[in-house]
Order: structure tokens, then sequence, then C-alpha cells
């Protein structure tokens, strides 16, 4: 009898500008997403803060070595015996000079396994008017990182990443069989963005993709797009959490993550081999 694929759940909340109220959010749904089976949790970006007022979120936000949040998540994975994926916090830089979108990923004893400062800013200016300047606050990470997990190989990113698919072939490079891609899209970039890009990062690297998602209106003012989402190698949607929780404070989705998926979306479109080491010159 063939062992069952394991099973990560998506979490899909709407942060606000009180830590202390999305720890608690993020503590229940752990412990629904362990009950259901699950090997492995991911929550969106910004997770434990999601607040634009720099002024106001500075209060909360210190160095990792000074801040509450690691610990907090470690306790939980260790209570509910799940690994877990922070989805991001911010963090400020050991140099004190800037702030860090830092996902951890925690493995149920407890221990952080891996850390990742989001590479890419947003620094955008929309269609709609939105104008967007990360990099005004945060530094940018300068590493690619990937883990082993209970699911396989996990390559890390955050949100605006996703729209580099050079990230993606180094942690493909690098043995990822599967993708985080924990976000907080903003409604007119998902509209016209969202599903194509997660599909688009699957199908390329013939990777899972497990992009937790912030979604609905949010403390700070900002609105985002929800549609938590899982892809499988192949590009198809597994799940998806759809625009909004009704009402509750999280959505949680479900995706069984087949290794034997990316072994066959890999022999039956095998990019490696017809990329050789080809070089394209323009």
């Amino acid at each position: 009898m063939s062992t069952p694929p394991p099973v990560a759940a998506l979490v899909q909340m709407t942060s606000d500008i009180d830590p202390d109220r999305n720890l608690e959010t993020i503590d229940r749904a752990l412990a629904e997403a362990a009950a259901s089976g699950a090997s492995m949790a991911f929550l969106p970006e910004m997770s434990l803060l999601l607040d634009r007022d720099r002024a106001r979120s500075a209060a909360h936000i210190v160095r990792e070595a000074e801040s509450p949040w690691p610990a907090r998540l470690q306790a939980m994975a260790r209570k509910h015996a799940i690994w877990l994926h922070s989805g991001s916090m911010p963090l400020l830089g050991d140099d004190g000079s800037r702030r860090l979108n830092r996902s951890h990923v925690v493995a149920a004893d407890g221990s952080i396994r891996a850390r990742y400062d989001k590479i890419h800013m947003f620094d955008v200016t929309l269609p709609s008017g939105e104008n967007w300047t990360e990099s005004a606050a945060y530094a940018g990470g300068d590493a690619p990182v990937t883990v082993d997990t209970p699911l396989g190989r996990l390559g890390l990113s955050i949100c605006y990443d996703v729209r580099f698919p050079e990230l993606y072939r180094a942690l493909v490079d690098d043995g990822a069989t599967i993708l985080a891609i924990p976000a907080a899209f903003t409604v007119p970039t998902g509209e016209a963005h969202w599903h194509v890009l997660m599909r688009a990062r699957a199908i390329e690297t013939a990777c899972f993709v497990l992009a937790a998602a912030q979604s609905g209106a949010h403390a700070d003012g900002r609105a985002t797009y929800g549609h938590s989402i899982a892809v499988d190698p192949w590009g198809a949607v597994l799940a998806d959490a759809g625009p909004a929780n009704d009402g509750a404070d999280y959505r949680l989705i479900y995706a069984a993550v087949d290794p034997g998926a990316v072994a066959r979306a890999r022999h039956a479109i095998p990019l490696s081999r017809s990329r050789g080491n080809r070089a394209i010159e323009l």
C-alpha cells in the first residue's frame, strides 16, 4: 500500500496593525491545519503585521534577535507539531538603518531551518494611481534560499519576486521542487496578473507553487486580492481560496504535494535537458 503524499495547508488572512491579534489568528489556523493532517502550513506575506504607516509600525519593528515574533511562531510549531512557513514579517536589519521583509521556515520541533529576505522591492506606480515605494524603508536580500521540508525541497520567495523568473530558475538549479510565494497583492495587480503568474512559475519550473495570500480590507486602509492558491507542476490549480474569508479571521485551503507529479512533468517536458548549457545571445 502506497503512502499518501504530504499535505500543505495555506492560510489566507486579513492581517492588521495589531501583531498580537494576528498571532492569535495564526495559532487558531495552525491548530486547525494540524488537526486536518497537514504536514506544513504556509502564511501570507506580512502575516504578523500589515501596516503601511511607517511611523506607527516602527514601535513593533526591531532586529530579529530582539523580536518576540520568531519565538512565538517556534512555540506554535512545537505545540501543534507542524512545520511552518511564516510568510514574512518586517524586521530591522542588523545595522539598524533599514527594514527587511523576512521569511522563516520552522520545523515541527520549533527549530528555524531557513531564513529568506525578499530580494525585489515593490517600487511601482499603478494605472489606478496607487504608488508603492518599498525600497524607501526596506533593503532587499541578495541570496536565493532553498530548504528541505516534509513536502520536499522548498524554494523561498516573497510576493513581487514572482515577476522575476530568473530567481526561480536559480531555486530549481538548487534542487527546489516546491516554490513558496507568500503575498499581499494589490487588487488591481491581482485581478490582472495573479493567476497567470502563479501558473507560469509552476509550468516553467515543473514545481508546485504554494502561495498564501492576504485578502480583503485591512486596518491600515489597503485592500488585498486574496485567492491563496496551490498549483501543481503541470500548471493545474489544485485549490483557490477565493477573494475573501467571508467574515472569518482566516481561510484554509489544502493541497497534496505528490513528488511523483514533479517527476512526471519534468519527464514529459524536459526543460533542463533541452536547455543544456546553451546561452542565449541577444
